[in-house]
């Protein structure tokens, strides 16, 4: 005779890996690659650097 399964659980199980293999595909569609997060990070602190540059004191 065949083994004695719980429905419930084997449906959360699917559940939970059908959501998995979404969330992958949407790293692989969405996500950035390092050079891209180092790329902004870099402009960002460029960016940040100039303000500050041009940025007036409170002594004036």
């Amino acid at each position: 005779m065949g083994e004695i399964v719980n429905l419930r659980r084997m449906k959360k199980r699917r559940e939970r890996q059908e959501a998995a293999a979404e969330a992958k595909q949407n790293r692989a569609r969405h996500g950035r690659t390092a050079a891209e997060k180092a790329n902004n990070r870099r402009d960002e602190r460029r960016r940040q650097a100039l303000l500050d540059a041009v940025r007036r004191g409170d002594d004036g």
